[in-house]
């Protein structure tokens, strides 16, 4: 075979193995679908309720020291989340709908009001963006916020930026991290300067026993 010819054959199949090694690259790129607010939204979708422990640090702009507090945390899809705080004292957020009921204290010296959710804007932004990340509602949070998602479903962020001008002078952002459907921190930055820090701990439920895993102690008698 002529030398020209066996340099043409030689060009051919370098071009071919070149282009077989950019398919065998490109394949797996195209096959993994982009992480989104789509894709993160429809995993948290799939937990429906859950209870955790909560520790926060808050910064006030005005105070010298940090406010610490901890407590309980629980959700139920669609719609309904509960903080219970602990320390320093004890105060419970429920929220269902668009009912929200503030108590204060316990036993018979509690005191306790429900008020329209959107009566409180502050409160609202807030519990709105934690309220939809942790049910998975893609809708109530792009009816309130511009997303912003970024991490892999292993390790997780979403940025919440208020869309209303209005909520914008009170809440610059609320950014939730978290790993596949769980949330574990919660940070709200405040446009006064304040600024807190929610670590979240999920409780993970106990089975109930058994007959089989039973002790003999406890079984019936023959």
């Amino acid at each position: 075979m002529p030398l020209t010819d066996l340099l043409r054959v030689d060009s051919r199949r370098a071009t071919l193995t070149t282009l077989a090694l950019l398919c065998a690259c490109a394949l797996p790129a195209l096959a993994q679908a982009p992480f989104d607010i789509v894709e993160l939204m429809r995993t948290l979708a799939q937990v429906k309720a859950g209870e955790a422990t909560f520790t926060e640090t808050r910064t006030v702009a005005m105070l010298e020291r940090s406010l610490q507090s901890s407590g309980r945390l629980s959700f139920e899809a669609p719609d309904s989340f509960v903080r219970e705080t602990l320390k320093p004292r004890r105060e419970r957020i429920a929220v269902v709908g668009n009912q929200v009921t503030m108590s204060i204290g316990s036993g018979t010296g509690a005191r306790s009001r429900t008020v329209p959710l959107d009566s409180v804007p502050e409160a609202a932004v807030i519990m709105e963006a934690i309220r939809g990340t942790l049910t998975g509602n893609r809708d109530a949070i792009e009816r309130h916020f511009t997303p912003t998602v970024s991490g892999t479903p292993q390790r997780w962020t979403l940025e919440l930026k208020p869309r209303e001008p209005r909520l914008r002078e009170l809440v610059i952002a609320v950014r939730l991290a978290g790993d596949k459907g769980l949330v574990r921190e919660v940070t709200v930055a405040m446009a006064d300067g304040d600024r807190s820090v929610m670590t979240i701990e999920p409780v993970m439920s106990t089975p109930a026993a058994t007959p089989s895993s039973m002790p003999k102690s406890a079984s019936a008698p023959s």
